[in-house]
């Protein structure tokens, strides 16, 4: 089941040429009460296509340092996984879960600048989904870290 045009919101963005939105409708959920504006766009042809995944750090992603909270990095890398399976996948971001993620702070986030997850898929299979990338922030890196996703299928109605 793919992602649904009624809760979804992935075409261009006006406003960033190149840009596509990954907003869910309802604002109240997760991606937009908590990381705000989110962008997706692929790069690069062939074996070398990658998905970026950017959100424009706040004062409200900070932590007492006055840097990026490591949850709102963890919060983007998650949310990429789905963006690269979408964009460089099957396409069905649809109704999946994160089994595993493994990550590995490299630097601070600098609340001042774009913080873009770049990834890409290391292998894809059935049910499966491996994807590892960087969190960097114009070449910073981050972070770095790889994960996996389960796609599921739509749960039966009850009866």
């Amino acid at each position: 089941m793919a992602l649904s045009e009624d809760v979804f919101e992935h075409g261009p963005d006006p406003e960033n040429p190149g840009w596509n939105h990954w907003n869910l409708k309802d604002q109240t959920l997760f991606n937009g009460a908590v990381m705000g504006k989110l962008l997706t766009r692929v790069e690069g042809e062939g074996d070398a296509r990658r998905a970026r995944l950017r959100m424009f750090p706040e004062r409200r992603h900070e932590n007492l340092q006055g840097i990026v909270h490591g949850a709102v990095t963890l919060s983007l890398i998650d949310i990429a996984l789905f963006t690269t399976m979408h964009n460089l996948g099957s396409g069905n971001a649809g109704p999946s879960v994160t089994l595993e993620l493994s990550t590995q702070f490299v630097g601070a986030g600098d609340p001042a600048r774009p913080l873009d997850a770049v990834t890409e898929i290391v292998q894809e299979t059935g049910k499966l989904v491996f994807v590892r990338g960087t969190v960097e922030q114009e070449g910073d890196r981050v972070a770095a870290f790889s994960g996996i996703v389960r796609k599921m299928r739509p749960r039966a109605a009850e009866q």
